[in-house]
């Protein structure tokens, strides 16, 4: 169940803030749902660190952080390759600049609405905080679907988003990267456009480039394979490995693609991947070259794959965590694990679950697994792989150098250990042993705060 506006936080009341401000964080943000849903998971676990570091209290900072610097809506007019004219709806949420330029993806589905470039972007700044990177948070988008438009469409859409967008984007100011619907094609006409616009090859203005002009080797598997690393790191805290674990991820984007990759190389069998028409379960373990194949040569659907393979099932309509896993990577889309598939999960013996997509999990599924004792790790932690990919590549623009995919692996591989670790001790040091959702949100909260005690009330 996503929050509603008479939602409450559970057990707000043990810190005297936390509920009136939530209070008025519905008020004032009316029915944007999965905000909402954002910002609870997060104050619902600040009340420790609040009751440790009352500065933060006088200084009004959820508040402040709970309301974007900066929000950005405008008209985007386009017109198809008939003459026909469309205009859709841009967005860009610009939250935090505490710790560097804002940096988030740009998300192009039917679904955007401010709500969930809100959710998206809140979720960003304590994201962005955990890579130890000097990089703030925001988020962007439009309800532009580019589902089904040509090339061309596609390229005129971009130009227009742009010339809009521009005004507002910079290397020390916003850097946007791409998000669903919006890959390396994507990334190049807008790239193009502020190039045009602007008379400046400012490499370091976009994220997800094309490798031969300025982009970063690993930024594609990033997300991916981070949210495996991650996974790695709490099965080895828990004195375990990768190693023949059963798998099932949801998703057949670029996130479950590269992490169903990373997982493979661990030594693990992966055997779901899923779309919007249903899952598809190979017992032998998915075929990464025909998933690729299909999904990203092809832009087919998920159901092909099991025609093509014998050893494979397709089960239309219905979400992949019915199919016993020791370990569930939701990467699919926000929302998409609830409280019945966690009950079903833990019933068919889960060890761990990491969110590879943005709050793919519900509040209820969530507590779900923490009552069952199954590592948990929230997508903030789990998934920051790609944003802190991201930054590389910014390094990488700003010293006008290139690394090898080996060195930039490693280095995503350090930062996700960093993400873990910090999680892990935080989690422990405020009480909460082994809480991963705890551990994410107070050691970026702390991060984030800190810096705007130290900047003044901006």
């Amino acid at each position: 169940m996503q929050a509603t506006p008479d939602s409450a936080v559970p057990h707000a009341a043990e810190n005297r803030v936390i509920e009136p401000l939530y209070a008025e964080i519905l008020r004032r943000n009316q029915g944007e749902k999965e905000f909402h849903q954002a910002v609870r998971e997060v104050l619902e676990t600040l009340g420790p660190v609040l009751a440790q570091r009352p500065e933060f209290v006088d200084a009004r900072i959820i508040e402040r952080i709970c309301e974007p610097e900066r929000q950005l809506i405008f008209r985007v007019p386009w017109s198809d390759d008939s003459g026909d004219i469309h205009v859709n709806r841009g967005f860009r949420v610009e939250f935090s600049s505490s710790l560097g330029p804002y940096k988030g993806g740009l998300r192009f589905h039917p679904s955007v609405n401010l709500g969930i470039v809100k959710f998206l972007g809140f979720e960003q700044i304590f994201k962005n905080a955990l890579t130890g990177m000097p990089i703030g948070g925001g988020k962007g988008g439009s309800d532009f679907d580019p589902k089904g438009r040509s090339d061309a469409e596609i390229m005129r859409f971009c130009q227009s988003f742009m010339t809009e967008l521009h005004r507002h984007l910079g290397e020390y100011t916003d850097v946007p990267a791409g998000d669903i619907g919006v890959g390396g094609r994507e990334i190049g006409y807008l790239f193009g456009q502020y190039k045009r616009i602007t008379n400046r090859f400012e490499s370091g203005v976009l994220t997800g480039k094309g490798l031969g002009w300025g982009g970063a080797l690993v930024r594609t598997e990033a997300t991916g394979y981070g949210c495996v690393m991650f996974t790695a790191e709490m099965l080895r805290s828990r004195g375990e490995s990768l190693d023949g674990q059963r798998i099932a991820v949801s998703g057949s984007g670029n996130v479950a693609i590269y992490a169903i990759e990373k997982a493979q190389q661990l030594g693990a069998t992966v055997v779901t991947c899923s779309d919007s028409d249903g899952y598809v379960v190979d017992e032998k373990g998915i075929d990464l070259a025909l998933l690729k194949e299909i999904k990203e040569a092809g832009r087919g659907r998920v159901a092909e794959y099991a025609e093509r393979r014998a050893e494979a099932v397709f089960v239309p309509g219905a979400g992949v965590w019915d199919v016993p896993c020791d370990v569930a990577l939701p990467c699919a889309t926000q929302n998409e694990l609830h409280e019945a598939d966690a009950l079903t999960l833990v019933r068919n013996g889960v060890k761990a679950v990491a969110e590879g997509a943005n709050m793919p999990t519900t509040p209820e599924a969530v507590r779900v697994f923490q009552e069952a004792g199954v590592a948990f790790a929230p997508g903030k932690a789990a998934n920051a792989g790609g944003v802190a990919t991201s930054a590389l590549e910014m390094q990488q623009n700003a010293s006008r150098d290139s690394w090898t995919f080996a060195h930039t692996e490693e280095r995503l591989a350090e930062i996700m250990r960093h993400i873990h670790d910090s999680c892990y001790t935080t989690a422990e040091r405020y009480g909460s042993p082994g809480n991963y959702v705890v551990g994410a949100n107070i050691a970026g909260f702390e991060l984030v705060a800190d810096a705007m005690l130290a900047q003044g009330l901006i």
